[in-house]
């Protein structure tokens, strides 16, 4: 009998901002013992703006080139980069088909106030290392 080990997997982890991505990243982490690569968190230690939008291209091409390498070592990754576009997804997940990996679609799907009500709660108790949200976002990203 043969030991085969299943095709690694890529998580990507679709939500706005205060939808728990970080938090069910963590626990994917944990589950399937792999790596999980937040865009947010690279952003923050760099000392890079949350919203700087070329900044966060870059996190976030770099992050992709090494879940790439990742994915053809066998292992894991999680990528909680909210993923809102359709189009974004299939992006990555026809990237993941071509390596030969599954490609899981994890959807937090959360209501706009208890979205507001967790942002203003989070930004009020936030640790020096977590990086506040404007509330005003989930405007022009829930669209």
């Amino acid at each position: 009998m043969t030991d085969m080990k299943e095709l690694p997997i890529l998580h990507l982890i679709c939500g706005l901002p205060g939808s728990g991505k970080t938090t069910f990243a963590k626990e994917l982490e944990q589950t399937f013992n792999a790596v999980c690569l937040s865009p947010d968190e690279w952003l923050h230690r760099l000392g890079f703006n949350f919203y700087d939008e070329v900044a966060s291209a870059k996190v976030e091409g770099l992050q992709w080139e090494l879940a790439q390498m990742l994915l053809r070592r066998g292992d894991d990754v999680i990528l909680e980069n909210g993923f809102w576009s359709k189009e974004e997804r299939e992006g990555y997940r026809d990237v993941a088909n071509g390596i030969g990996v599954t490609t899981k679609i994890h959807f937090l799907d959360v209501p706009m106030a208890e979205l507001r009500s967790r942002i203003a709660r989070r930004n009020q108790e936030r640790a020096a290392d977590t990086p506040e949200v404007d509330p005003a976002s989930l405007d022009e990203l829930g669209r």
